[in-house]
């Protein structure tokens, strides 16, 4: 990836982040209800959710909860971006081409960093799209952030947080197969020595094709390792809207989904292991188009902005 100042890095990621989320959205939200296990059993596949949601809430249900990720993309999806580079940075002495562990490490960090703002976002756009309702949600970003406030208090809005921050640190595998994929394709020879990098070769000269590849292989990797905690998440984070507002099943007692640890007991004792690896199916479906958008969006704009 080129060296550019944070400014740069910033308005690139984020323009990346609209498109990426555009595209990735619908996919979201039926990974999302395929993961509640208020609504799961609805669904018997992902192609009969797509097609529930739509003849039940029209289209439009699909883009459920867009608005929170959406009104603070420009924020968080070009933090990444500048946040990555920023541990990349820390760890170097020189100008020399960052090692693939450095890689690793940085984007680690960078996911760490990043759940402190993801967390609460991602708690209100998990709780507009379990929503049945039609159309974009019955309830206003600002009416769940002051109704889980007035309940919960602040630490209500950052349910689930050490559960995001374990799943965002994938995002060391994820920059780490972009990188190492970018250097396979663009290297002299077929090696992974990092002899050979996007940070170090001609911009112009590299292919919309290695892109594409690149960004593929980063959202497939940085979703594998840790899908198992996004099931965790949701599970968190969502049962808490159906308790008291969809009739939930869990209507008395402790709620199970509390803590990780009850969540991952309760999870396996009535799903066994296939349990978390629910809505694995949408997730891959749109790691590969969304990512293979999302690096190309950033290293053109980063182009066009450097140059």
């Amino acid at each position: 990836m080129p060296d550019l100042d944070p400014t740069t890095d910033f308005i690139a990621g984020t323009a990346a982040g609209i498109v990426g989320l555009l595209i990735a959205h619908p996919f979201d939200t039926v990974k999302v209800r395929l993961q509640n296990p208020d609504l799961s059993s609805r669904y018997h596949s992902v192609s009969h959710a797509f097609a529930t949601i739509i003849r039940e809430e029209r289209f439009s249900g699909l883009y459920k909860g867009i608005a929170s990720p959406l009104a603070t993309c420009a924020f968080t999806n070009g933090l990444v971006f500048a946040s990555y580079k920023f541990f990349l940075k820390a760890q170097k002495v020189d100008d020399s081409i960052p090692s693939l562990t450095e890689v690793a490490i940085a984007g680690t960090c960078c996911g760490f960093a990043m759940s402190f703002f993801s967390a609460p976002i991602e708690l209100i756009k998990i709780r507009q799209q379990s929503m049945l309702e039609s159309g974009l949600g019955s309830v206003s970003v600002s009416k769940l952030i002051y109704s889980i406030h007035r309940e919960h208090g602040l630490k209500g809005l950052f349910r689930g947080l050490t559960a995001t921050a374990l799943r965002d640190c994938g995002y060391g595998a994820y920059f780490l197969g972009y990188e190492a994929t970018s250097r396979y394709l663009t290297a002299p020879s077929p090696r992974l020595d990092g002899s050979t990098s996007l940070s170090d070769s001609s911009q112009g000269s590299i292919p919309l094709w290695v892109l594409f590849v690149s960004g593929g292989v980063a959202g497939v990797l940085g979703w594998l390792p840790t899908f198992p905690m996004d099931v965790v998440k949701t599970r968190m984070q969502s049962t808490e809207i159906s308790r008291n507002t969809m009739r939930s099943e869990v209507t008395t007692g402790d709620n199970p989904y509390r803590t990780i640890l009850s969540t991952i007991q309760h999870s396996y004792r009535t799903g066994g292991a296939r349990v978390f690896f629910r809505g694995l199916s949408p997730t891959m479906l749109r790691a590969i188009p969304v990512n293979m958008a999302t690096f190309a969006v950033y290293e053109t704009v980063a182009n066009i902005l450097s140059s």
